[in-house]
């Protein structure tokens, strides 16, 4: 039986070698207080292998991995989703090429199109009505762009969305493969998504559905450390000695071991106890569905009273993120998010418009969401007269005046939002999180999304802009001064 790359640590760091290499503390004085881990933080030395040319222990780790997932080859990242984005798209489209993209991806996939100078033809899904979030992106969409851009290098989704929105990944491997062109899964939300979650509700993961290039955050759903996450290499469309010289771009030369260490845990305790994980949060999950039912005003996205049904832009919806719109009560998700910090305990993961985000993961307490469920009926119950939900916050994106990689290098000026109306943007501009771009460098600014960064600044939202750092200022293309 194989070591587990903890067992392999320990045993090093037993053998009581002085480390005359990195790390600086050489485990004897810990950065900080608790840090236990420090003892076994190593570096490549010969028995610890090495990420950027594994052929030891931790290939042995990627390898139990890409069974326990099923597919062709696993690469374990240290840089979080974000690094493997990055090196995903370098390896499946070449410098200057066309891509498909869906327009509501993670910023790292605007900044992978920067760097690559990259020509995106953005598929922007439906807006859901009644929660204001972007539905699934669809196959009739797909293929209508592909036949449109015969010549794309690759198409890049995202499944699950931040909020939890699945699309039909299996019918869009199906459609791109037809033409020889990869498809690039986004799937830091669902690194849930294996096989032994299936027969507790979790179906649909992009690896099964045959996805390319799937990358996944271990530690967003999984007992794992942050800055964990998964590459996962179907099919042979996509070479993988290039993901792998894509990785050494843009992942750290000096990975963590802890963190290595952490990720392989995981693994481990996946493979060994999943059927209990999973069985568990399903239950606590059904539990929270059921006592949801009698909100009057607030209303979750696919529990209690609202059903997938009641929304047809979605193609499915993880049943791990909990979703709380709070328009009809009167409240915004910033003071939701208060609300409960205060008056229960909770810190959600984020706060937008009317929106409120709980995450969830198999880690939970087994009373955690039983607490939630009381808790929103108490706000429920308190519902003040209700507000208009910003419907404007997601805007289709204006015209590309030119590529981003060109407009972050123009010259810039700062204007109101009322006077860059019509001129070309020089930054980006987000809502982190989820850090979905609401406009790229390059795009012509538009009344629509003037009004949409006033919707959610009215509803506490803070917008997060790479250039402008004054209040209702936009970085524009253009000369530097007035």
């Amino acid at each position: 039986m194989s070591r587990s790359l903890l067992q392999q640590q320990l045993e090093a760091c037993a053998a009581a070698r002085y480390p005359l290499h990195m790390p600086g503390h050489k485990r004897r004085c810990l950065p900080a207080p608790g840090l236990a881990c420090a003892a076994w933080d190593t570096t490549e030395v010969p028995g610890t292998d090495d990420l950027h040319d594994a052929d030891g222990i931790l290939a042995q780790a990627m390898a139990r991995a890409a069974a326990l997932w099923g597919s062709r080859r696993c690469w374990f990242l240290v840089g979080g989703s974000t690094c493997g984005l990055l090196a995903a798209v370098r390896a499946a489209a070449p410098w200057g090429s066309e891509i498909l993209c869906a327009r509501n991806c993670h910023k790292s996939i605007y900044h992978a199109i920067e760097l690559c100078d990259l020509r995106p033809v953005w598929l922007t899904p439906p807006v859901d009505e009644a929660f204001g979030v972007y539905g699934s992106v669809s196959p009739a969409a797909v293929a209508e762009a592909l036949d449109a851009h015969p010549d794309a290098a690759c198409l890049v989704l995202t499944s699950p969305t931040y909020e939890g929105v699945l699309s039909d990944i299996a019918a869009m491997a199906h459609l791109c493969h037809a033409r020889g062109i990869p498809l690039v899964v986004d799937e830091a939300h669902g690194a849930h998504y294996l096989p032994a979650a299936e027969p507790y509700g979790w179906q649909g993961g992009a690896v099964a559905a045959g996805a390319d290039l799937v990358i996944q955050s271990a530690h967003k759903t999984l007992p794992s450390l942050t800055q964990t996450a998964l590459l996962h290499l179907n099919g042979e469309l996509i070479d993988p000695d290039e993901v792998e010289r894509q990785l050494d771009v843009f992942e750290t030369s000096s990975p963590s071991y802890p963190l290595m260490v952490s990720l392989d845990g995981c693994c481990a305790q996946l493979a060994q106890e999943a059927p209990a994980l999973f069985a568990g949060w399903r239950q606590r999950l059904d539990r929270f569905s059921a006592a949801v039912v009698p909100l009057q005003h607030l209303r979750v996205l696919c529990y209690g009273t609202d059903r997938l049904a009641d929304h047809p832009g979605f193609f499915a919806h993880d049943s791990g993120k909990i979703l709380v719109n709070g328009a009809a009560a009167g409240l915004t998700g910033t003071e939701m998010a208060r609300l409960l910090r205060e008056g229960y305990g909770f810190e959600t993961e984020m706060a937008c418009g009317t929106n409120l985000l709980a995450m969830t993961s198999v880690c939970d307490a087994e009373d955690a969401l039983d607490r939630l469920a009381e808790a929103l009926l108490a706000l429920d119950a308190d519902a003040r007269p209700a507000v208009a939900a910003p419907r404007a916050t997601l805007c289709p994106p204006g015209e590309a005046v030119c590529t981003i990689a060109r407009a972050v290098r123009l010259p810039r000026r700062e204007l109101s939002l009322a006077e860059a109306v019509g001129t070309a943007c020089a930054e980006y501009v987000w809502a982190y999180p989820p850090g979905v771009p609401l406009i790229t460098p390059g795009e012509r600014v538009t009344p629509a999304f003037a009004a949409a960064c006033a919707a959610l600044e009215a509803a506490g939202t803070a917008l997060h802009h790479t250039v402008a750092k004054t209040p209702g200022k936009l970085a524009v293309c253009g000369d530097s001064k007035p």
